[in-house]
């Protein structure tokens, strides 16, 4: 497997506590049907598979997210960038040091925590 492949992905580990994380619950709208393999930095940006870049979010966020698609249900002037922005804000409630050169993927790097979570 490729190290960016490995590192990009979700492990069950990291799902298992981005869900209780989360209480199970779309961050988006609060849906009891969301999962929790949205990449707030996308994986084909090289987001990493942590759950520092990991959120829950139901079906239909999760394709708002990363396709804009229905973003008038969010409300006027919804876009994906506005979508980033509540996600990024409600990662840093718990990350307060978040930082999104932090949670892409870079050849050579020591993932320390990256590595554990895709065990």
């Amino acid at each position: 497997m490729h190290k960016m492949t490995k590192y990009t992905s979700i492990s069950p580990a990291v799902k298992r506590a981005v869900f209780l994380r989360d209480n199970g619950c779309c961050v988006l709208c609060r849906s009891p049907y969301g999962e929790p393999v949205a990449h707030v930095v996308r994986r084909s940006q090289g987001g990493l598979g942590t759950e520092r870049n990991v959120v829950t979010l139901c079906r239909s966020c999760h394709r708002a997210y990363d396709e804009g698609a229905n973003l008038s249900g969010y409300g006027a002037g919804t876009t994906q960038e506005s979508l980033y922005c509540y996600l990024v804000a409600y990662l840093k409630g718990f990350y307060p040091d978040w930082n999104r050169a932090d949670m892409i993927y870079k050849k050579g790097m020591d993932y320390g925590e990256a590595v554990d979570d895709a065990r």
